[in-house]
């Protein structure tokens, strides 16, 4: 096992997020400006609403994040954003979108077009309020904010002490699977892992994406525009065919199981795991049974520690891991956990993992 030193934490880990809310409802803007300044690490320093006074307000103010509402008067989202990221490049933007199916579909043309993240906008003060939303808007504004002042400020503190990695050899088994699994800042991080991959993976590759039953069937539509491999909800019972991309659906645990032929996919309404579902964990499980350990997985950015004991199964089955560092994780939860547990073969950027994969699953087959 060899040992891969962990780069510091940067300064800017602990700096405080400056945010900037845009959103026509005061209701709305004053509820999420309280969930966020509750957390000492975040300071709301603008609420405006519309997309023009967002604007505006950006040659005056430093904003390190940006909350923005789709649907406004005078300049819409959509409208703001590519005007919003020609003032300032380096600005991270949070889509607010509806649970609908054109809000999700309006928050992945955001995120291809430049938008960091999204999320789920609370439909009333009432929802506003529920805790999920709250983790979930804190956590990607503090990590988002944190990726920008890692990208334009000073580097790794020389004083800071991060302990050490511990990197595996990979499996001689070759792959019959690749398992991704995904949380926070996911999207993003699929579309540039997939945009890598191309059309040169011949196994099938399965997908956890913690993502509401709305958004799914849109994630799996924009995987597929992306120009690489086609990308669908998996249905139950169908055969898992190489070189496709199978999402597990929203409220639905994906299964793998062995049949005579190949794999078949499987949903299950088993209760949540990690508070998920679909959870990362039953995905690798079973896909480490049913491919007799022969399972390559990539962990990506998320909160928590969903995939670890999926992960840790697929390994002592005889399967490999790599995962997303941290640097250029929105959160370090997921792919943290499974690579501060010694069991990855390699812990790299993001822009790193599909050549990666690339190399493992084309050197299992020479």
């Amino acid at each position: 096992m060899t040992v891969l030193a962990r780069a510091a934490p940067a300064r800017a880990d602990t700096a405080t997020a400056r945010v900037m809310i845009c959103d026509d409802s005061l209701v709305i803007r004053g509820a999420i400006s309280r969930m966020l300044e509750a957390d000492p690490a975040i300071k709301v320093v603008a609420k405006v609403s519309n997309g023009r006074a967002a604007i505006e307000e950006l040659r005056r103010t430093q904003v390190d994040v940006l909350v923005l509402d789709i649907e406004m008067p005078v300049l819409d989202g959509m409208a703001a954003l590519p005007l919003l990221l020609r003032a300032d490049p380096g600005l991270r933007v949070i889509m607010a979108s509806t649970l609908t199916t054109r809000g999700a579909d309006i928050a992945m043309q955001a995120l291809r077009l430049g938008a960091a993240d999204y999320v789920p906008k609370p439909s009333s003060i009432g929802t506003a309020g529920d805790d999920v939303f709250r983790r979930e808007i804190i956590a990607k504004v503090k990590g988002l904010a944190r990726l920008r002042k890692r990208a334009t400020g000073p580097g790794p503190s020389a004083s800071g002490v991060a302990a050490p990695i511990a990197l595996r050899p990979g499996s001689r088994n070759p792959p019959r699977l690749l398992a991704v699994g995904s949380s926070t800042g996911g999207p993003q991080a699929l579309f540039a892992l997939f945009q890598g991959l191309g059309r040169a993976v011949d196994v099938p590759i399965v997908l956890t994406q913690h993502m509401p039953a709305t958004f799914t069937p849109i994630l799996a539509e924009h995987i597929t525009r992306l120009g690489g491999m086609p990308c669908h909800e998996a249905r139950d019972g169908e055969m898992l065919t190489s070189g496709r991309i199978y999402l597990a659906p929203g409220d639905r645990h994906l299964l793998i199981e062995g049949v005579r032929g190949g794999m078949q996919a499987r949903l299950s309404t088993d209760p949540p795991e990690n508070f998920c579902r679909p959870s990362v964990d039953p995905m690798l499980r079973s896909a480490a049974r049913a491919c007799d350990g022969r399972v390559l997985v990539a962990m990506l950015t998320g909160m928590g520690h969903d995939g670890l004991a999926g992960t840790r199964q697929v390994i002592e089955a005889g399967g490999s891991a790599i995962a997303q560092d941290e640097a250029t994780s929105v959160v370090w939860g997921m792919p943290g956990a499974v690579a501060q547990a010694g069991l990855c073969t390699a812990v790299l950027p993001l822009p790193g993992i599909a050549p990666k994969l690339l190399d493992l699953l084309r050197s299992k087959r020479a």
